[in-house]
């Protein structure tokens, strides 16, 4: 859209949590994660069933990424063949031989944590930080500071594709914070003040249906921007938002043209810390069955330095 509003005019008037942890803070929203959050969480588990969230990298059927983006690639340096005849494989005292290999990969590839200086607009980052604290890698609102920290508490599940009745949300469908409260209600679950949204719209299905078809007119179904939405994750002090999607939100606002303006208004602006890609299909299945919606979650990306993203496997237990 040609005359879609700058972010300084749209977000004038929102709201922000900058400094409200002072000056230095890098974790933002996940400080309302605290230890009776995480005891309250933990009184959750009845069971002991475990779902692990992260997306297999290097899936045989294709790694859905941001476009752009290329998918991670796994490279064997060593292997058993490498001790054939003339191989390079070196020698141990006992006759010791090993499997070894690598990755390349963007760091925000796979199921990720975003650092909250990931994305910004008029030159501040998190928490009035200057952009430039950016370059050659972030000095400031790393994912490291998310990491080193880890992410602990109560998350609630909201099945929005269960909801609608459909397998999975078409693209570009949009729903609000209205539709999430409708759809907890339906399920049977609160959502609580601090807790974390867990959505599931189950796009990314059509990934592995369409191949390189899926990123034609890219533009993936989630949250929309309003004024009420951002005030209601501010009054509600939502820490982190997961999602099964590539980008947590709409793509393109339908209503003003702008792209990911969630990221800039609830992680640049309130510090709400958003993972990306989960895989939510075992664990939408299981919740639909026992009717039980609520769950500990456990997440801790990996500790990488100056790092705008990186990988993680979440744990939920119920």
């Amino acid at each position: 859209m040609a005359d879609a509003p700058a972010l300084t005019e749209l977000l004038a008037d929102a709201p922000s949590n900058w400094g409200k942890w002072g000056d230095d803070d890098e974790v933002g929203a996940l400080n309302y994660l605290g230890p009776e959050q995480v005891l309250a969480a933990v009184r959750l588990v009845s069971e002991g069933k475990v779902f692990t969230l992260q997306r297999l990298i290097g899936d045989p059927k294709g790694d859905p990424v941001w476009p752009g983006r290329t998918p991670a690639e796994r490279i064997q340096v060593l292997d058993e063949s490498d001790w054939d005849e003339g191989g390079k494989g070196p020698a141990y005292p006992g006759g010791l031989h090993y499997a070894d290999d690598k990755i390349d990969a963007y760091l925000q590839g796979s199921t990720q944590y975003d650092a909250l200086g990931h994305l910004w607009y008029d030159g501040k980052i998190w928490n009035g930080y200057d952009a430039r604290t950016t370059i050659g890698g972030l000095q400031k609102a790393s994912v490291e500071p998310i990491a080193q920290r880890g992410v602990v508490g109560r998350a609630v599940l909201l099945d929005m594709a269960r909801f609608r009745g459909k397998n999975t949300l078409d693209k570009g469908e949009t729903f609000t914070h209205e539709d999430l409260l409708a759809c907890a209600q339906a399920q049977g679950v609160e959502i609580q003040k601090r807790d974390i949204l867990v959505v599931r719209t189950n796009f990314l299905t059509l990934f592995h249906e369409q191949g390189e078809a899926f990123y034609e007119g890219f533009n993936e179904p989630g949250l929309v921007y309003s004024p009420e939405l951002v005030q209601w994750f501010q009054d509600m002090e939502i820490p982190n938002l997961v999602t099964d999607t590539i980008a947590n939100e709409v793509t393109t606002d339908p209503n003003n043209g702008v792209a990911l303006v969630l990221h800039s208004a609830l992680m640049r602006n309130l510090g709400v810390a958003l993972t990306e890609i989960a895989d939510l299909e075992a664990l939408a299945a299981d919740c639909a069955d026992d009717g039980r919606y609520a769950f500990l979650y456990v997440a801790a990306p990996l500790k990488v330095a100056k790092a705008a993203g990186t990988p993680v496997n979440p744990v939920v237990i119920k």
